[in-house]
């Protein structure tokens, strides 16, 4: 197996798909969009891709999004050091087995099985990613680890129009799964859940998916939409450009020293409240966000493409972009609000249907950043009070930490688990 860091530069991204795909007629290596805003690509998706686990980070940040993911939260049964590493090792031999594939062990019938059968007797990776993160109370709740906490890792607050459900917010860990199926995402939460039920009891957990798309003559490749009907992810940074993702993306200054290369992850389930919104005027809705509802175009470019930035200087009071737009208030494009920059990697989600009769739709919606304080936290709190809170109520998620990521023969959390 290759050990080298992931790179979003490389369009190669699988390794060891080829194998794979000789081992098992009918899969073929899937060549995936780069940037993460863009939607998964229409039939390139193969069972047999694999992302690597390795480098010097986690997989499932910067890597490309498909089509299935989800984040789930648990509470950790860990009282000491030595009961942490073990967590971690075991978690690392779970990911390699999960994101590589293999054959399922065969048990003794009068025992349970070795695997819950999801995926039949060969597990394949299917671009399978699982992200580790740790939330603040891992360390508040620990005193031999509290003086290694990420620098801005906190509990998540109640903003100005959520309607949180303590039953759906926090962890002392987060695991985001993401995969090509959803049957690979169920598969590897089942999985985790199995294998380590000592240590880690499963909290929430939130399942989301986006549609694939192909791509546009040229080439291009659009956002996914979300829920609302809106393309989820213009203006996303780039997650190809390597210095960008160091600046935006990655921890380091400031930071315990074992937490260089981890990320802040913002989780937040986001209730949209479709009925009502479907009955508004589309001229209304495009100026809540700002946006055509077709191509994504800033309102003061209608004929362009999602990609064309808006110019405020020519639309100083707000006569094409309303001041009060979500995408005005979230990035006014000011000198300094890139400081506020994030990356973006929301699903949306389907969860039936409320006591009251409404439609349980929204936003799972996940970003990775360098400062939580400087990032979502600040974005956040510029977005108080705007009128899409008219249709959207977010209910849970959680603030997490990232670990760095682990190289081959390694495991996730050493550089952590040495400074205790």
């Amino acid at each position: 197996m290759a050990n080298e860091p992931f790179s979003p530069t490389r369009r190669g991204l699988l390794t060891g798909a080829a194998a794979l795909a000789a081992a098992v007629p009918g899969l073929a290596r899937a060549e995936i969009s780069l940037n993460v805003a863009s939607a998964p690509v229409t039939g390139e998706a193969a069972a047999a891709d694999i992302v690597s686990p390795y480098g010097r980070h986690q997989a499932g940040i910067t890597t490309p999004r498909p089509a299935n993911g989800m984040v789930a939260a648990f509470h950790v049964l860990a009282d000491t050091p030595a009961d942490l590493e073990r967590l971690f090792r075991r978690l690392t031999e779970r990911i390699v087995f999960l994101t590589h594939g293999g054959a399922v062990p065969e048990l003794d019938p009068k025992l349970p099985p070795a695997d819950s059968g999801l995926l039949g007797a060969a597990i394949l990776p299917d671009a399978t990613t699982i992200t580790v993160a740790l939330g603040t109370s891992l360390f508040d709740d620990r005193p031999w680890l509290a003086a290694q906490k990420p620098r801005v890792l906190q509990r998540m607050t109640k903003f100005f129009n959520d309607a949180l459900v303590a039953d759906l917010c926090h962890g002392d860990m987060s695991i985001q799964f993401c995969a090509n199926s959803q049957e690979s995402v169920v598969h590897a939460l089942r999985d985790i859940v199995k294998s380590i039920p000592d240590q880690l009891v499963l909290k929430w957990a939130q399942a989301g998916n986006v549609p694939a798309i192909a791509p546009q003559p040229g080439g291009a490749m659009e956002s996914a939409r979300n829920l609302l009907g809106f393309r989820d992810g213009s203006a996303n940074p780039d997650s190809g450009d390597v210095a960008l993702m160091e600046r935006v993306v990655w921890a380091g200054t400031g930071e315990p020293e074992w937490a260089a290369g981890g990320s802040y992850q913002a989780v937040r389930i986001i209730r949209n409240l479709v009925e009502r919104w479907d009955r508004t005027p589309l001229g209304e809705q495009e100026r809540i966000f700002g946006r055509t509802k077709i191509t994504g175009a800033p309102l003061d470019r209608p004929h362009m493409t999602e990609a064309e930035v808006p110019d405020y200087t020519t639309d100083p009071d707000g006569a094409a972009v309303p001041l009060d737009s979500h995408i005005r208030l979230a990035n006014d494009r000011k000198p300094g609000t890139d400081a506020s920059l994030m990356l973006r990697r929301p699903f949306n989600y389907v969860n039936g249907v409320l006591k009251n009769g409404q439609l349980d739709q929204g936003l799972l919606f996940i970003a990775w950043q360098a400062d939580l304080e400087r990032s979502f936290i600040a974005v956040q709190r510029r977005l108080d009070g705007e009128p899409l809170e008219e249709y959207i109520k977010p209910v849970g998620g959680g603030y997490f930490f990232a670990l760095p990521g682990f190289t081959e023969g390694d495991w996730l959390g050493r550089s952590l688990i040495e400074t205790v």
